[in-house]
């Protein structure tokens, strides 16, 4: 049947808002997903029953199979995820998880250290966001539960390395992303004096939410300015409560497994360097595929551009859990162990696996509104040239907030920013883009439906809303600066008096959390129980 048009409708916010709102209060994230996407389907049916009905069969088969064939990019990300938590099984019935945290605790000489680590790593491991988020927390996580630090400080720290760097990083699968789009937009506008990477890198310096929110986290690891909900769980975890135990046992958390003696460092640093090295191969052979089928010449930029990044992943996890296995036999690991941690391993990643198809869920649904359409249009009319970047940012985080993906966002608002500065100022151009990057991504770090938030609380073993609840006053924090210093470029027009105001603004953010971190830690015990 036909579907129901919401797109000027303010009406579209509503299921979004519902499910984040329900996610956010009751905790219970899949019954909140459900009755959004419930809600939405009703409006998209005009209330009818039976339409309602078969549209709900309709998008729960078309997570498997979208109508002209298998819905490879959702069967490949699940599969990624499930190899994911058969491989760090694997590794613990190793004895590698042990080893690790043994040699970790004779190198790494404090919790600062291990949060310092973790952040390097997400540094270095910026070729895709989920892939950074679900490695770097498999990997860090024996080194931080060593120091007592609290899942959702780890799942801090990799949410806030993976979507911020990937956004500023022209070698990732984001970047190649928005060099796409930019082109598109580039030529549309005439604009001539630019390619698409040379607008990419020149809006590096004018992502502030991306800059902000990185300065914020490194300060955040070093001086403990811990707050609120996240001064909770570092309290917690200090009494060797490393997640909510009330909440039962985290995605990709595995107890129980026996561990062999005989482990290596090898059988934790072997593997995952094998799937890093599958993973980066596997994305530009399929990228350079793609570019040969064109007659194109080979790049790294057009590769990632062209790359399957889903399939590389999974078809590295299933070769990577297979060397494992092979490892392990060799090893002399007996093979009921084997298969139990293989098992355990793929059931301990089932929730995740669940939020992430109602999320995906939910995207369609959003999509069909057109919520992010409605938003986009809030944009239109006249104001000062002034206030351009920094509505950019603010409509942007909105649609990404309410639709739970930054891409969406930005085919959506990038052309739409473009537009209004050439109309208003095109010399705000470059800010007024950066800006629509800058609040994808950080509506991206507050929505509950975000599946990079969702892959980084697994990543880390942390209960999903504990994770968004924990990130959020930071994440509110660095946008509030960022704000500023939007508002500063779009009055200046100046690059360099933009990112003084955020320099100035992580300063005295940094000073307020520090007077404000003593009270929390003082009332964290309270907070705590």
């Amino acid at each position: 049947m036909a579907l129901m048009s919401y797109a000027d409708s303010a009406l579209s916010i509503f299921p979004p808002l519902v499910a984040i709102t329900l996610a956010i209060v009751t905790r219970k994230v899949l019954i909140s997903l459900g009755l959004g996407i419930l809600m939405g389907i009703l409006m998209l049916t005009n209330f009818s029953l039976s339409g309602t009905f078969f549209e709900v069969i309709d998008r729960a088969t078309g997570l498997v199979w979208d109508g002209s064939g298998l819905a490879l990019w959702n069967i490949y990300t699940v599969s990624f995820l499930l190899c994911m938590g058969a491989l760090m099984a694997l590794i613990s019935v190793s004895g590698g998880t042990r080893a690790l945290a043994q040699w970790a605790h004779q190198r790494i000489a404090s919790a600062r250290d291990a949060k310092l680590m973790t952040i390097f790593l997400g540094l270095i491991v910026f070729i895709d966001d989920y892939f950074n988020a679900l490695l770097v927390g498999n990997v860090a996580r024996p080194v931080t539960d060593h120091y007592k630090i609290s899942r959702e400080k780890l799942a801090y720290c990799i949410d806030s390395t993976s979507a911020p760097i990937c956004v500023i990083s022209p070698i990732s699968t984001w970047g190649a992303y928005i060099m796409s789009l930019l082109a598109g937009i580039l030529v549309a506008n005439e604009v001539v004096e630019y390619s698409a990477l040379s607008a990419f890198v020149s809006m590096i310096p004018l992502n502030y939410y991306a800059l902000v929110s990185f300065g914020l986290l490194l300060c955040v690891a070093v001086m403990r300015l811990d707050i609120g909900p996240m001064a909770s769980a570092e309290y917690r975890a200090q009494k060797g409560k490393l997640w909510d135990p009330a909440k039962g046992l985290p995605p990709g958390e595995d107890v129980g497994l026996p561990e062999a003696e005989t482990g290596k460092v090898f059988n934790f640093v072997g593997p995952l360097l094998l799937l890093v090295a599958l993973v980066i191969g596997l994305m530009m052979y399929s990228g350079a595929s793609g570019l040969a089928a064109n007659g194109e010449a080979f790049t790294l930029i057009g590769a990632l551009e062209n790359a399957d990044g889903a399939w590389a992943m999974a078809a590295s996890g299933i070769v990577t859990v297979a060397f494992t296995v092979a490892l392990l036999m060799v090893q002399g690991v007996p093979t009921a162990h084997i298969g139990q941690a293989f098992v355990k391993g793929l059931q301990s990643m089932l929730p995740a696996v669940y939020i992430l198809l109602m999320a995906w869920t939910i995207a369609g649904v959003i999509g069909d509104l057109e919520t992010g359409k409605y938003l986009a249009s809030l944009a239109s009319g006249n104001l000062p040239s002034a206030f351009v970047p920094v509505l950019a940012f603010l409509i942007a985080a909105a649609a990404a907030f309410s639709t739970g993906t930054s891409y969406g966002t930005f085919a959506i608002m990038l052309p739409i920013a473009a537009n209004m500065a050439f109309h208003l100022d095109a010399e705000l151009l470059m800010p007024a883009m950066a800006a629509v990057l800058a609040g994808g991504v950080f509506g991206d770090h507050c929505s509950p439906i975000s599946d990079t938030t969702i892959l980084s609380s697994t990543g880390s073993g942390c209960h999903h809303i504990d994770h968004v609840a924990t990130q959020l006053p930071y994440a509110l924090l660095a946008a509030l600066v960022s704000m500023a210093s939007y508002f500063t470029v779009g009055l200046t027009g100046s690059l360099l008096a933009g990112l003084g105001v955020a320099l100035v603004g992580l300063v005295l953010v940094v000073l307020v959390l520090r007077r404000l971190a003593s009270t929390s830690t003082q009332g964290s015990e309270k907070l705590a129980h």
